[in-house]
């Protein structure tokens, strides 16, 4: 059963720039879906034409009928002074219809009434409302506020005092809790932290209806979906399997595209030469040269079929490194801080050495942010000592970004920050996407990955030796995260970083810090063996081996092809008497083809020239297979 159905679904909200154009595909009934694609190319419209809040230029979605969808992103109104309390009993509104009329009924019983349609009534509601669960609503609502990071106290407060995320958060208990048939997962882990992620992996994995995901954190996506949409102009594209199946398979598509046309442009170039040869001799007069040479240009335009593949540039900057002298980076000793009489942390000491790769790590609320606020001096400690280094310089990526003049443009930040020419900003600015106009807008214009994305721009090439990393992938989409991690992947410091992105930390930290119940437990190994670690119970004990990710594994590797004797000369002879052998294909053919249309009133004749056209054809497809098989090995071995 087909729970949604897209069809040619085109929008634009500027006139010759359509974001979606044709975009058809369908999500069956339980299936668990992936839509991913850059920043801009359409998603997020797509949920809101799928959710009525837009209307399409064109094309349908069809949703199938009685089936309740839910859009995480999409917060309903609320009654004025409604705590999360309320909010999160809305969930429950068919629930206490039937109670109320329960209530009601009962009561008209005590009064005496005993219809027997009334005591009927009563059962099917009571029946109801026990299938319903009617009678776990505390205990389910517990639960998911537990799992999602909903304390008691966050539950009294008014819904409109929350944050954006702690609304967001809130929202997709209630979508839970109303066991909506489809989910509409828009971003889903931007506002929960590592904990809270978990369980919503968990549940979604039990969950029995739809799932339609738009997601940046590539982890998530690899346990959650199984099919990935993937919306490239306006279109769609489509893999079978998770997010790691679809970075191979994305690659080797390019890969193979990539062939198809650099095959078809050799291919393309051998018969205009070929055509450019023959218009040549028919310039002599021969007019049946001539209308050959016609023939070869049709058949060359009949092989432009592949566009040449695109790619996204990868970043040509990296981090600027300060040679580092002494072993000692960092020292804390007895380190303490609160907030409002409660106590983040205490009695913290760590020591840090050159080369390490530190992920600090903890729910929300922990105090992670504050501990990297007091390492960079912005906060001070209650009490405890913090020594850097004396040849240590930070290079910080916080998790807000703050711009000292907002309304200067890109251009002239770069230049005023870094004291670099108008050139070298503008190269530097290309090299992070900002080109043509962008630019010249404000920066209080860019949206917050725009804004991370500019800060990275400006935090490369500085002369570090210590960099610290605060959230550096929120907002950013798969493409701008790769991009950092290239860049921290080049990068020989050392490295602190907070982050809830488990690609992220898996890739690179050496170390973990696990700040919980005021205390840092300080790990020294891989994300994964404090996990294999925290399971067994020996965090304290030995670490244990590495535990693989599941994210995208490297290719096979190509077996070397054993070289052909003779080298390239006899390939090139080979080549060429194989373009002969087309050539004298494509003359019997053209010969063929004029006999075919002389004997148009020749039932018979005409039959015998069709046997003898579908021949030369399997003919001329196996003469071109040699030619192009020849033609790549002769190019392979000139590399």
């Amino acid at each position: 059963m087909i729970d949604i159905s897209v069809s040619g679904l085109v929008k634009e909200f500027e006139v010759g720039k359509k974001i979606l154009d044709g975009l058809t595909f369908q999500v069956d009934a339980g299936e668990r879906v992936g839509l991913l694609g850059p920043n801009g190319c359409g998603k997020t419209t797509f949920l809101r034409i799928l959710t009525g809040e837009v209307h399409p230029d064109e094309g349908d979605i069809v949703v199938a009928p009685n089936k309740r969808m839910g859009l995480i992103s999409q917060i309903p109104v609320y009654p004025a002074g409604y705590t999360v309390e309320d909010v999160l009993d809305t969930a429950f509104a068919p629930l206490h219809q039937m109670e109320e009329e329960m209530s009601t009924i009962s009561q008209r019983m005590a009064e005496g009434e005993s219809d027997s349609a009334l005591l009927s009534r009563y059962d099917k509601l009571s029946s109801a409302f026990q299938a319903g669960g009617g009678y776990e609503t505390d205990t389910g609502k517990n639960k998911v506020c537990s799992g999602l990071s909903i304390p008691q106290d966050m539950r009294e407060r008014p819904f409109d005092m929350l944050s954006g995320g702690e609304k967001t958060r809130v929202n997709l208990a209630r979508l839970i809790l109303e066991d909506t048939d489809i989910l509409l997962l828009d971003e889903p882990t931007n506002h929960l932290d590592l904990r809270a992620t978990q369980w919503l992996e968990e549940y979604l994995d039990k969950f029995k209806g739809t799932v339609l995901a738009v997601s940046h954190d590539r982890y998530f996506l690899d346990k959650v979906v199984r099919r990935v949409v993937e919306i490239q102009e306006g279109r769609a594209e489509f893999y079978s399997g998770n997010y790691s199946f679809y970075a191979v398979e994305k690659e080797r598509r390019y890969e193979e595209k990539l062939r198809q046309y650099e095959k078809e442009q050799a291919k393309i170039q051998q018969l205009e030469k070929a055509a450019e040869q023959l218009r040549i001799w028919a310039y002599s007069g021969n007019d049946k040269i001539f209308k050959r040479a016609q023939s070869m240009e049709k058949r060359i335009e009949r092989i432009r079929q592949t566009d040449k593949p695109k790619k996204d540039r990868k970043m040509a900057v990296r981090f600027g490194e300060r040679e580092f002298r002494g072993d000692e980076v960092l020292s804390i000793k007895g380190l303490e801080k609160g907030f409002g009489g409660r106590t983040l942390f205490a009695d913290v000491n760590l020591e840090v050495e050159g080369g390490e790769r530190i992920a600090l790590l903890g729910d929300n609320g922990t105090g992670k942010s504050t501990l990297i606020k007091i390492i960079m001096g912005e906060e001070e400690p209650d009490g405890g000592k913090l020594r850097k280094g004396p040849t240590v310089r930070i290079g910080y990526l916080p998790q807000i970004i703050h711009f000292d003049h907002p309304e200067r443009n890109l251009v002239d930040t770069m230049l005023y920050d870094l004291d670099c020419t108008a050139q070298t900003a503008r190269n530097r600015l290309a090299s992070f996407k900002f080109r043509g106009e962008d630019v010249f807008k404000p920066v209080s214009a860019l949206s917050g990955g725009e804004q991370s994305r500019l800060r990275l721009c400006m935090l490369m090439d500085s002369k570090i030796n210590l960099l610290i990393l605060d959230e550096p992938t929120n907002h950013l989409d798969i493409q701008s995260r790769e991009w950092i991690e290239e860049a921290v992947e080049d990068y020989e410091g050392n490295l602190l970083f907070v982050s809830h992105d488990r690609y992220f930390i898996n890739r690179f930290a050496t170390r973990i810090w696990m700040l919980e119940d005021g205390k840092i437990t300080d790990f020294k190994g891989t994300y994964q063996e404090y996990l294999s670690a925290k399971e067994k119970g020996k965090l304290n004990g030995e670490n244990v081996g590495p535990v693989p990710l599941g994210g995208p594994s490297a290719a096979p590797s190509k077996k070397d092809k054993p070289k052909r004797p003779g080298g390239t000369k006899n390939l090139e002879k080979e080549v060429n008497a194989a373009e002969r052998a087309v050539a004298a294909a494509e003359e019997r053919m053209y010969d063929l083809e004029q006999a075919i249309q002389e004997a148009s009133a020749d039932y018979l004749k005409l039959q015998e020239l069709y046997q003898q056209r579908e021949a030369l054809e399997d003919e001329l497809a196996h003469l071109y297979a040699v030619w192009e098989g020849l033609a790549a090995d002769l190019e392979e071995a000139r590399r």
